[in-house]
């Protein structure tokens, strides 16, 4: 891991604009969460609460690649693209967990691996970072619970096309399951040899 500042998002970053279109979309995106939550567990409308996660999937594609192509990359977008994914998951765990698509020590790790990560943001806010860039085994475990979750819910039905879609929302989620811990630890690695490489941020001494 490079000991670059420019490399990491900082808490004193520059072009910290707002109002753009790709934290419009990850906005968006974060508002489809309870609808989706709604869907799975009211009226049990799984095709919509389907078609709300492509459209969530598609907008996560499309967010990053309109902020390279409009230079419209911001602290607070790198911020609201990985929680907006973070709580897709989050939601589709406990929808699926709720419907007993998924057993319930399988809708824990998951969380429990994005506390692991909250615990140690006190140690990189010490060296004066608010986060570190997304890994691509962080974005690979990410599309790969993106397309299991839905394959699952798919599969909760009788029939060919569902117990196909059971065997490959399995296929998916192991591997998305073992990637998502594999970027969680790697994500703790980084936070050490950064605590190890960088001296900590001075406190501003006090007049008396």
């Amino acid at each position: 891991m490079s000991d670059d500042r420019d490399a990491v998002v900082t808490d004193a970053g520059s072009g910290d604009r707002v109002l753009t279109v790709p934290n419009l979309l990850s906005l968006l995106r974060l508002a489809g969460v309870p609808l989706f939550l709604w869907l799975v567990l009211g009226p049990e409308a799984d095709f919509w609460a389907l078609v709300l996660l492509m459209v969530a999937g598609f907008t996560d594609y499309l967010d990053g690649n309109l902020a390279r192509r409009l230079n419209q990359t911001s602290s607070l977008g790198q911020v609201l693209d990985p929680v907006a994914d973070r709580l897709y998951i989050l939601a589709v765990v406990v929808g699926l967990v709720l419907r007993d698509i998924i057993p319930l020590w399988l809708g824990v790790s998951l969380p429990l691996r994005d506390v692991l990560l909250f615990c140690v943001l006190p140690f990189l806010r010490s060296r004066g970072f608010s986060a570190l860039p997304v890994h691509y085994l962080g974005k690979a475990a990410t599309a790969a619970l993106l397309y299991a979750f839905p394959l699952l819910l798919l599969g909760d039905d009788d029939g060919t096309v569902a117990a196909v879609a059971r065997v490959i929302g399995w296929a998916f989620t192991i591997w998305g399951v073992g990637l998502y811990w594999w970027a969680g630890l790697l994500y703790v690695w980084q936070v050490r040899t950064l605590l190890v490489t960088t001296p900590p941020l001075r406190r501003p001494e006090i007049a008396t």
